[in-house]
């Protein structure tokens, strides 16, 4: 019987310049909001203060952009790094250029924008994406640029022959 086992793509097996949109969505609730600002000891009226934040330009409590931004490079995991990633090496930019609210749906998609193999550590590489987030008015709501270490397949199939 022959066995498969989900993991994401190694970095040979991604292109650069390909749109990979990432399924399903994710809706942004309040409990969500308040358990991870609560989480992450971030007291933000604009979080968890219904009243204060009537009286703030946006009108409502705001999703964390922390938050958004977990759920963004969370959405990717599944099908794109799942099992080849190695590290989270950095984020080189960040953007919300529109606000999340409470009941709006994070959608993402992620473009590979550079990929080179890693001049240090055998079988592995590193990889730059451009993750961004729509709502389900297809709002962009955050982007990130983000620089992560992987493994290549060849390192994979070697590691798996010497028995590791």
């Amino acid at each position: 019987m022959e066995h498969v086992q989900q993991r994401g793509f190694y970095l040979d097996e991604i292109g650069e310049g390909v749109v990979y949109r990432h399924a399903p969505g994710r809706t942004m609730t309040e409990a969500d909001n308040v358990l991870f600002s609560t989480l992450s000891m971030n007291p933000q009226g604009l979080h968890l203060d219904a009243a204060y934040s009537a009286s703030q330009p946006f009108g409502q409590r705001l999703m964390n952009s922390m938050f958004t931004l977990a759920t963004l490079v969370g959405l990717s995991v599944g099908h794109l790094t799942q099992g080849t990633i190695v590290a989270n090496l950095g984020f080189e930019e960040v953007r919300f250029p529109a606000p999340l609210f409470h009941g709006d749906t994070l959608y993402a998609h992620t473009v590979l924008t550079a990929k080179r193999p890693s001049r240090s550590r055998r079988g592995q590489g590193v990889a730059t994406f451009e993750h961004t987030g729509r709502n389900q008015d297809d709002v962009v709501v955050a982007v990130a640029t983000r620089t992560v270490l992987m493994w290549l397949s060849e390192a994979d199939h070697l590691a798996h022959q010497a028995g590791a």
